[in-house]
């Protein structure tokens, strides 16, 4: 595979993830979040796979990209990963409703629209 399929391939997984943490906190207030253990789980490893696929990237893109804080990405993947106990899930609802939405706009502007469907 080619770098720039394995990097579509990584900004694919990194909006999925995003979609999914704007798809799982849209309606939920900060405290249903703070009450909804399997909700966080969730919400941290979307940002977890997020942190990964961005890790991938190549340094080519990264550079040619430098709205996207991929540093601020992958430190935030490896707090989770490495760092669980210091969670502060606050920070996360913040994080999933103020910066994830932002991110996946940014990607969309990077990646090419999907096949058409023979639906």
């Amino acid at each position: 595979m080619r770098a720039e399929e394995r990097d579509a391939a990584y900004l694919w997984d990194m909006l999925d993830a995003a979609r999914s943490v704007i798809r799982f906190t849209a309606s939920k207030s900060m405290d249903e979040y703070q009450k909804d253990r399997v909700l966080q789980l969730a919400v941290e490893r979307c940002v977890e796979i997020i942190g990964e696929a961005a890790r991938q990237v190549s340094p080519s893109l990264k550079k040619a990209h430098p709205e996207i804080p991929w540093r601020l990405i992958i430190a935030q993947r490896n707090v989770l990963a490495h760092e669980y106990g210091e969670v502060k899930q606050d920070r996360m609802f913040s994080l999933a409703r103020n910066h994830i939405p932002a991110l996946a706009s940014q990607l969309e502007l990077l990646l090419p629209a999907p096949p058409p469907t023979d639906e």
